[in-house]
């Protein structure tokens, strides 16, 4: 469920879109900033159901991540990677410390979790997310302990990811649940591309 950072290819402000032309309206979130800096004591859940399985996805193209961004992200206003040509977007798929690994159903795509490995001594959870036909099956849950076990193989000394107001309601209680503390939250601005609806706001879960 991935939100704003610094540098080109995330949410909520990691692109500058105001530069480029033909910029949408600007909508202003709030942004929560988590992280993990030992690994869980905890054994890796066991799969929710049969014919399950988290595949890494090697140089993903851009129209298959195009595919899994957009539908994953679209209930929760993901935009910074709609703003990337298809060259950008290449250019961070093919890079080897960056993982698409994907979800799985009876040979279908239900959900991924992208490691960004790209910054020395930590890791990122970039994006993470269920396809909208799989939300609310357990299957969010298992694919964020999946990753963060495996992220915790490589032994960085964190591990940390953001997400926003415009998110799943039940994400940042998630996050904590499993392991992650709060270090930071900020307000912050986007442009949404021409065409992109405006995001309808969720409210917490109970």
């Amino acid at each position: 469920m991935g939100r704003t950072q610094r540098h080109p290819g995330r949410d909520v402000s990691g692109l500058d879109a105001a530069s480029r032309s033909g910029v949408g309206q600007s909508v202003t979130t709030v942004v929560t900033f988590l992280e993990m800096t030992a690994p869980p004591a905890r054994p890796p859940r066991l799969a929710p159901r049969p014919s399950l399985e988290v595949r890494l996805a090697r140089r993903p193209t851009v129209d298959f991540y195009r595919y899994l961004y957009a539908t994953v992200g679209e209930p929760w206003t993901w935009v910074v990677r709609r703003w990337l040509s298809d060259a950008e977007l290449a250019a961070s798929l093919g890079d080897p410390r960056v993982e698409v690994n994907v979800l799985w159903i009876e040979g279908v795509p239900a959900g991924f979790a992208e490691l960004d490995r790209r910054t020395p001594a930590e890791i990122e959870l970039a994006y993470f997310g269920l396809m909208p036909a799989f939300i609310g099956q357990g299957l969010g849950g298992y694919l964020l302990d999946w990753a963060i076990h495996h992220a915790w193989r490589s032994r960085p000394r964190r591990l940390w990811l953001h997400t926003c107001d415009l998110d799943h309601p039940g994400a940042l209680a998630v996050y904590q649940r499993l392991g992650f503390h709060i270090y930071d939250r900020r307000t912050e601005e986007t442009h949404l591309p021409p065409g992109v609806p405006g995001p309808v706001r969720h409210p917490p879960s109970a």
